[in-house]
């Protein structure tokens, strides 16, 4: 089958206030994420919202739709982001969480990860006093810049021998600082920078498409993070563009769809759980509610970075053994296991 999808980086370029522009022509903010990051695959799409996109563009359809091209995935070793949101390198990246989610602990652990892989991390500082920061600005992996153009002389520096992480605020790209310096960068012969962006304030999670076209969104779940289960990453409303709209590897999308689905069920059962009982659900459901529960404590991870906090030493899982042991939960294979012992484990 060959691959089709949304040339998000041409839209991000030449829409970059893209929820006012979609709202403006009639095409909901949240149709134009979903076929960004995937969820909604072209092949489903409206031709007429295709045309409208390429309208606001200013392209031809030939130009929005980018057809046979493989899509990398970084993998990063943590099961829930390679398993429901695989980050597509030389992409852009949103995390879209309230403060206390988890998400500077999980930039941190991948900086620390990706690091050892041969990245280079820069982080663009937000102006202002931000406190909250001092975990990632101290750490000795980061090269921390306070301007975009400081950013861009890194960048165009750096990138001709090592791969780039780059990491800014929100506010910068409310002033279109960030789709400006994507787009300059296009004129340089560069190894590929996956671009993250976090909204330190949390209003993103409110919104619509906060960041414009993205390939990967990661939303934080704040049930998940109240029970302490991180990382705290949505498995149902997370999406990327590396496996949903390119079609890349299908037993790693069978998988995740199944998984999706399991817990999905699970987290209406867990509802009706909470306020009844377990006995108050049918002997039927009870087996998909328990193993839920355990690809839920699964998808736990210890890190790196915070064994001086938690006492456990990180661990690293490849996908394959992550797929492979994931398959095993949904198959009944790891029912004898109680969740105390799939929790903040490696493998299984």
């Amino acid at each position: 089958m060959e691959t089709i999808r949304l040339n998000v980086s041409l839209l991000r370029r030449r829409v970059p206030n893209l929820t006012s522009a979609a709202k403006s022509i009639g095409l909901r903010p949240a149709t134009v994420s979903n076929l960004c990051t995937g969820k909604i695959p072209i092949e489903r799409a409206e031709v007429k919202t295709l045309v409208a996109l390429a309208t606001l563009a200013k392209c031809s359809l030939d130009e929005l739709i980018i057809r046979g091209e493989s899509v990398e995935m970084i993998e990063t070793k943590i099961k829930t982001l390679d398993l429901f949101a695989p980050i597509s390198k030389g992409g852009t990246v949103g995390l879209v969480a309230r403060p206390g989610m988890g998400q500077l602990v999980l930039l941190r652990e991948l900086f620390y990860r990706l690091h050892d892989d041969g990245y280079s991390i820069i982080l663009l500082k937000p102006e202002g006093n931000h406190p909250e920061l001092k975990d990632l600005t101290d750490f000795d992996v980061v090269n921390v810049v306070d301007s975009i153009e400081k950013a861009y002389e890194q960048m165009i520096t750096i990138g001709v021998e090592q791969e780039i992480i780059f990491t800014a605020d929100r506010s910068h790209v409310l002033t279109g600082e960030i789709f400006e310096l994507q787009d300059q960068l296009q004129a340089y012969d560069l190894k590929s920078i996956t671009t993250f962006l976090l909204d330190l304030k949390g209003t993103v999670v409110d919104e619509d498409l906060p960041y414009g076209p993205l390939e990967t969104l990661l939303y934080f779940d704040a049930d998940l993070a109240a029970r302490h289960s991180f990382p705290a990453i949505n498995p149902i409303f997370s999406t990327s563009s590396v496996l949903e709209g390119a079609h890349l590897d299908q037993h790693h999308l069978f998988t995740q769809q199944r998984a999706r689905k399991l817990l999905r069920r699970y987290r209406e059962l867990r509802s009706i759980v909470t306020v009844r009982g377990l006995d108050k659900i049918p002997e039927a459901d009870k087996e998909i509610y328990h193993r839920g529960e355990r690809l839920e404590a699964y998808l736990t991870q210890p890190f790196y970075v915070a064994k001086e906090y938690s006492g456990i030493e990180g661990e690293s899982v490849d996908l394959t053994t992550t797929l492979n042991d994931v398959r095993k939960i949904l198959d009944g294979g790891a029912d004898s296991l109680n969740t105390k012992a799939l929790t903040y484990i490696g493998k299984l």
